[in-house]
């Protein structure tokens, strides 16, 4: 028997070690075929790998036949860790039998083997899960740096643990300025101290307001998504940000424009009528009074009419600007339009104040007002009408307090300044719109309702591409009773719903008639109030299409901005369901409400309509232009049409045109014609070879 000094044992066993470390495919099968001879101190010895055809059948070892015919021993031992095969350890051709220690040798031999072979196993796959997974996080890295949006991560605290190349370009920061910091350093300084309850509530979309490395203030949208582990536990959140500047100072534009008075730079009708509304919420908690007071100057007219606009112009900037002088910084004051103004006065704690305030307003006209040489004195007439005695809305205060105006201007006379307060009999028109409330009930039921149809026109084309359904009262007696004088009775009455359900089913019906005769679908457009836009508006709808048979492109329906800004995800389903069936909704008024943008891009709507008193100044009016070009540019960002309507000049058409406005109405073109005429108009304008019609 051949000794085997554990000194080269541990010797072979450190080679083999190394070459499995070092040594891959024939190299590494060579080298431990060789320790395994040099183990056993046998001349024949091979390491036959799992993946040798030869081990794959695992064929017996043939004897060795010596000179003297004396069989050779053998010894083989399969290499095998917890189950998984490696290969085999196979000896011969030596003289000497193999004894127990031998086979213990080759046992110990393989058994390191079979480690050392499964511990490279399992580091040789880590490596490789590693490497895929840096791989992965690698793409995921350019996929995030690559994309225009800012994305950022923070932990639970706030501390930044990523940022990418869009938020390394919106922020002015690079990573390394960034990781590790609190989101804090980013906040203007305006902003409200950082909370954890915000920080936890994932999913939120905002508009906030964040500062750059250059000390540079900007508005963001801001969406919020939690950031889990791998137990969906949340330990942070992800941020994606997205410059909204531009946007926003759009809002505020064209804000300022649809809510100041661009004259004066006093608030307008239409904010002094929501501003006071709310005073009137915190009064009546108080229990405080309140007072609105309807101001017209006396005179003005003369003066605008003798020395020109822009002398009264400038007139009425100094007027506005005296008035604010003596107001206290709560109380509002407005410019209502012309020569008219008002003032909200709140926080009162006996209405009969009100009648002070209105005696200093009218003082500070006392002094000659200096204008290009010229002295000029106007006075005013002030009518007041006070909360709540009078009325518990803006609206009616301010109708009521515009009646007490008149009767100070009857009582002062034209060059008198004099102050009222509103009493009920002064209200002497009441008995005139109850006779005209008790004749529209009247009307609907017997038949004494009409309607005629204003062309609409594409601009590209000269043809009439819809209509504009419009009411008319045809009274026995009166005959044709203009609409200024009972469709705002019937919103102040709540009859509008009667009316507009008849303008809807008589404007369906005439449709089914031009249908039956063969003309093309095209669109009506009928005017939807505040009153009717309710959960029901679009089975009724639906109901009056199917009952006429008629597709829904032959529909349009006009809503007003102040119907949508009360309960928004309510008005937007309302609309959903409207446009689902195919019929398009347009805006109508556009700019004289309270849209926001951000609420404007929500609404599926298909068109925006220029008001009349936006049209009616341009091109000479600087500040309509202004708006009519901001209405366009927005209706152009959010894929909507723009129609203007009250379009009554070459000029006004012009300038519509070159601003990019789609469509017009207004008697440029055509006045509202009846049913046969609107027909007859139909027809000329689908002539072929026919120029556009023009009434």
């Amino acid at each position: 028997m051949l000794a085997h000094p554990v000194s080269d044992f541990l010797s072979n066993s450190a080679a083999l070690c190394d070459a499995v470390l070092r040594l891959r495919g024939t190299a590494l099968n060579e080298e431990m075929g060789r320790i395994v001879r040099s183990v056993m101190n046998s001349p024949l010895g091979d390491f036959l790998p799992a993946d040798t055809h030869a081990m794959l059948l695992h064929p017996p070892v043939e004897e060795v036949l010596a000179a003297n015919d004396d069989a050779v021993q053998s010894l083989t031992q399969d290499i095998v860790f917890e189950g998984q095969y490696f290969g085999r350890f196979v000896v011969s051709g030596r003289q000497q039998h193999y004894t127990d220690i031998d086979r213990q040798h080759l046992a110990s031999l393989a058994s390191l083997a079979a480690s050392v072979l499964q511990v490279h196993s399992l580091a040789q796959r880590s490596t490789h899960a590693y490497v895929q997974v840096e791989a992965q996080l690698q793409h995921q890295a350019q996929i995030l740096d690559h994309i225009h949006e800012s994305v950022l991560t923070m932990d639970m605290n706030g501390f930044i643990i990523s940022w990418n190349k869009g938020a390394e370009r919106l922020f002015g920061y690079t990573a390394v300025e960034a990781l590790g910091r609190n989101i804090l350093f980013l906040y203007d300084d305006e902003d409200e101290s950082f909370d954890d309850a915000f920080l936890a509530q994932g999913g939120r979309l905002m508009e906030v307001r964040r500062k750059k490395k250059s000390g540079e203030v900007f508005w963001a949208s801001l969406s919020l998504s939690p950031l889990c582990d791998i137990n969906d536990r949340s330990i942070g959140l992800i941020a994606y940000l997205t410059d909204i500047t531009e946007r926003k100072m759009a809002e505020e534009r064209i804000h300022h424009l649809a809510y100041y008075d661009a004259l004066t730079d006093l608030p307008n009708r239409s904010l002094l009528t929501k501003l006071v509304d709310q005073a009137l919420t915190v009064a009546q908690r108080s229990k405080l009074s309140g007072c609105v007071l309807f101001i017209d100057l006396n005179r003005f007219k003369l003066i605008n009419d003798t020395l020109g606009r822009r002398i009264g112009d400038e007139l009425l900037r100094e007027v506005a600007r005296r008035f604010r002088a003596v107001l206290r910084d709560q109380d509002l004051v407005a410019r209502l339009g012309g020569d008219e103004f008002a003032v909200g006065l709140f926080e009162l704690g006996q209405h009969f104040e009100a009648s002070m305030v209105a005696q200093k307003l009218l003082a500070t006209l006392n002094t000659p007002i200096l204008i290009d040489g010229h002295d000029l004195r106007v006075g005013g007439s002030i009518g007041i009408s006070v909360y709540p005695q009078d009325g518990g809305d803006a609206e009616t205060l301010l109708r009521l307090a515009d009646i007490a105006m008149y009767r100070a201007k009857q009582e002062g006379g034209a060059e008198g300044d004099h102050v009222a307060f509103y009493s009920q009999d002064m209200n002497q028109g009441m008995q005139e719109r109850m006779r005209i409330e008790s004749g529209l009930r009247h009307a609907l039921g017997n038949g004494e309702l009409l309607l005629h149809y204003q062309p609409k026109f594409s601009i590209t084309s000269g043809k009439i591409i819809g209509a504009e359904a419009l009411v008319r009262w045809r009274h026995p007696e009166r005959g044709l009773v203009p609409p200024a004088e009972f469709i705002p009775l019937a919103e102040a009455t709540g009859l509008v719903v009667q009316v507009g359900e008849w303008v809807l089913e008589a404007a369906c019906a005439q449709a089914k008639v031009w249908k039956d005769v063969g003309l093309p679908p095209i669109r009506l457009a009928v005017n939807v109030s505040a009153r009717e836009f309710t959960s029901t508006l679009p089975g009724r709808v639906l109901d009056t299409l199917n009952r006429y048979g008629l597709e829904p492109s032959w529909l349009e329906l006009e809503i007003t901005e102040s119907t949508l800004m009360h309960n928004i995800d309510r008005v937007i389903g309302i609309m959903d369901l409207i446009t689902a069936m195919g019929v398009t909704l347009s805006l109508d008024d556009f700019g004289t409400g309270y849209s926001s943008l951000s609420y404007l891009k929500r609404f599926p709507i298909d068109t925006l309509k220029i008001d009349r008193s936006f049209t009616i100044g341009i091109p000479s009016d600087a500040n309509d232009c202004a708006i009519a070009n901001t209405i366009i540019s927005i209706a152009q960002q959010l894929k909507h049409k723009v129609i203007a309507e009250g379009v009554e000049t070459v000029e006004q058409l012009a300038f519509l045109k070159n601003s990019g406005c789609d469509e017009v109405q207004g008697y440029l073109f055509s006045r509202p014609l009846g049913a046969e005429e609107f027909e007859q108009a139909l027809r000329e304008n689908w002539t072929p070879g026919q120029s556009s019609r023009a009434a």
